[in-house]
């Protein structure tokens, strides 16, 4: 029993110093990432998205790469601008995009595991999304597509909110309370979206860490031919993304435990961009679009994730930028010290906590979806004699809707 409660605290030790080794950049990536939903509308992002051709793909990825991390919000985000008019091909490259081309990511890649994931994950996102306009027509046709497109304008509008840094000039914007509420409300809400997701990634990272190299061995193929060891690995990686359940970027610490336990570069690259076929998700596209259209979708993500990642993994073998030495368990797990990274993680704790008090100054809770609003420019509505605030308009008539039903 001792020996069983040992391990467990070893786990759990594991996982709060992989937290502790990022989690100054988690918190500057979704700083980031709040800047970008609260000030950019999201009307003009749907307009520029409408239409196919090369025109809104190259837009949908350079919009996707600017929003939120958050494989459900994505997710959540290309359903919409689908609704909308956007072609599948646009959509899915916004969803690519906005999981794999942020901030936050690239930041915990680097500080975990190095700069040539960082660029790895940049360089084949590109890549890959380039593949997918390309292969798309062998998985979905127009008239599937179309098929998923009313199936999706059928399912109820998810919540639409409204920003006070729309049209405001930037130097305006820096100085408004309201504009930085908002801010800090797209703050605390991804963090609410994605806190589960980050904690089982550090939590399954602590305890696979204390497994060993020798459990890997056989997974992974390390002592294969290399071409076959990248192959399998480029299979095998979305694989155990798929059945780890961890998207995001929690998933970039199980990475780093994966990496260290042989893992060829390519499976690393593939097990990141796998976030997007794990199965909640998965079971989300079947809501929005429909089965049939669901199963294409995932089919095709799987292919281009695989290509993808072997296309990388040929360029970077090319250009000398695949690292020769990995990190050993003590690198990723390392130790609290005094040094940059305490400087840094106070002030990723002192920006935390200051986005986090705004929201609790001027915020309400929507009692439909539990989303802390901004009281100020919430929608409202008056029961009981008193004021209730919610997120979006589907909020407030879900709410409206039983308390009309008990009152007659």
């Amino acid at each position: 029993m001792g020996d069983v409660l040992a391990k467990i605290g070893d786990g759990l030790s594991n996982a709060f110093l992989m937290a502790w080794e990022v989690w100054w950049a988690l918190v500057l990536g979704f700083a980031i990432s709040a800047i970008v939903q609260a000030w950019v509308p999201r009307e003009r992002i749907e307009s520029a998205l409408s239409g196919t051709g090369f025109a809104p793909l190259a837009k949908a990825t350079g919009l996707g790469a600017a929003s939120s991390s958050c494989s459900y919000a994505a997710i959540a985000i290309a359903k919409s601008l689908f609704q909308k008019g956007a072609s599948a091909g646009a959509a899915l490259a916004f969803q690519f995009a906005s999981t794999n081309l942020v901030w936050e990511l690239g930041l915990v890649l680097w500080v975990l595991i190095g700069w040539q994931f960082t660029l790895a994950e940049f360089v084949g996102g590109i890549v890959l999304i380039a593949l997918m306009a390309v292969l798309l027509r062998l998985f979905v046709s127009p008239i599937a597509e179309e098929r998923a497109r009313e199936h999706a304008q059928d399912v109820q509008a998810e919540h639409q909110h409204h920003a006070a840094g729309e049209g405001m000039p930037l130097r305006e914007r820096l100085g408004s309370p309201a504009a930085w509420s908002d801010v800090a409300h797209n703050f605390r809400a991804d963090w609410k979206m994605l806190w589960k997701e980050i904690t089982a990634g550090f939590l399954l990272a602590g305890f696979i860490g204390l497994l060993g190299n020798d459990f890997f061995n056989g997974l992974f193929l390390t002592d294969a031919p290399a071409v076959w060891q990248t192959l399998w690995n480029a299979i095998v990686g979305p694989v155990i993304a798929v059945l780890s359940f961890v998207c995001s970027v929690g998933n970039v610490p199980l990475a780093a435990v994966l990496w260290t336990g042989g893992i060829s570069f390519a499976g690393v690259v593939a097990f990141i961009f796998a976030d997007l076929i794990v199965i909640p998700i998965v079971l989300a596209y079947r809501k929005y679009y429909g089965l049939d259209f669901a199963l294409r979708i995932t089919a095709l993500m799987f292919v281009t994730i695989v290509v993808a990642a072997l296309v990388v993994d040929l360029l970077f073998s090319g250009a000398g930028l695949i690292p020769d030495s990995r990190p050993s368990t003590e690198d990723i797990f390392s130790s609290i010290e005094v040094d940059y990274k305490l400087l840094l993680n106070v002030l990723g704790l002192a920006i935390f906590v200051a986005l986090f008090g705004l929201t609790m100054r001027r915020g309400a809770t929507d009692p439909v979806c539990g989303m802390t609003v901004d009281r100020a420019r919430a929608l409202k509505a008056e029961h009981g004699g008193r004021t209730l605030y919610f997120c979006s308009e589907h909020c407030r008539s879900a709410y409206a809707s039983p308390v009309r039903a008990a009152r007659s």
